[in-house]
């Protein structure tokens, strides 16, 4: 009896501790009275790096004025392709090169300081008032890579100017089940190098982290939970399940042993 009453035990212990709990699932949850209902800092406004993509529209009362500057027409679909080769890049010294007016200088802009500057140029040296014109620049696309344990890994390109890290693993299919949503890890590029930060995704305080929003070129990784290294499974069905078959496989194995 005591014997049972023991293996019964060390059944019941695996199961639990094998269990993903609730809390290690559930998102932004208020672990302090401090975050409840705080309001969050918007992000900054990004500014421009080496390798960046940018779209430039360029509008005037006279459209044939500024056909020169439109690379692709508006019926066009944004699709990654047409905006990887019908966009500006930002080269290795900063600078986007135009039409007519050849290399701008935008590295460290936000995008709105680089139209300004765009549109200053064209009206100083191209244009007068009169001719109404309109600049628009824009990312081409907001860029980010998700890895590990996320059900949709890889590249991801959003046509929005601000993404948050709940936004962006969305996209990715979310975390697994057997995901560590307690530390996750954003690596983000700097003129000087990578820096890695970790985010615990299950704290609302959370919210005030560098890297809860994100910036184009991020990379998020979301390491494994021990359950996975167990193979036991993340729910307490699969865990039941695992354990019940290898129970069974002991069991027969010791009978055919015996006889």
């Amino acid at each position: 009896m005591k014997t049972k009453l023991l293996t019964f035990s060390v059944f019941l212990l695996l199961l639990f501790s094998s269990c993903v709990p609730t809390n290690d699932l559930t998102y932004l949850q208020n672990k302090s009275p401090k975050v409840e209902n705080q309001v969050v800092e918007a992000a900054k406004p990004y500014r421009l790096q080496v390798n960046d993509v940018v779209s430039i529209t360029i509008k005037a009362l006279d459209e044939k004025l500024v056909e020169i500057f439109s690379l692709t027409k508006s019926t066009v679909s944004p699709t990654i392709e047409n905006v990887y080769f019908n966009g500006y890049t930002v080269d290795d010294h900063g600078n986007i090169r135009l039409p007519i007016l050849g290399e701008v200088n935008v590295l460290g802009n936000t995008v709105e300081e680089a139209r300004i500057k765009v549109e200053s140029k064209l009206l100083n040296e191209y244009f007068k008032k009169e001719a109404q014109l309109f600049v628009s620049i824009k990312l081409a696309g907001f860029r980010f890579a998700a890895n590990g344990e996320v059900n949709n890994p890889g590249s991801k390109v959003l046509y929005q100017d601000r993404v948050n890290i709940i936004e962006a693993l969305s996209n990715a299919g979310d975390i697994t089940m057997v995901g560590d949503r307690k530390d996750v890890k954003v690596l983000r590029q700097y003129p000087g190098g990578i820096q890695t930060y970790s985010i615990d995704l299950t704290d609302a305080a959370a919210m005030g982290s560098p890297v809860f929003y994100l910036q184009p070129n991020d990379l998020i990784y979301v390491k494994p939970l021990k359950q996975k290294s167990w193979g036991t499974g993340g729910t307490g069905r699969e865990t039941l399940t695992t354990l019940i078959t290898s129970l069974s496989l002991v069991a027969t194995l010791f009978i055919l042993l015996k006889n």
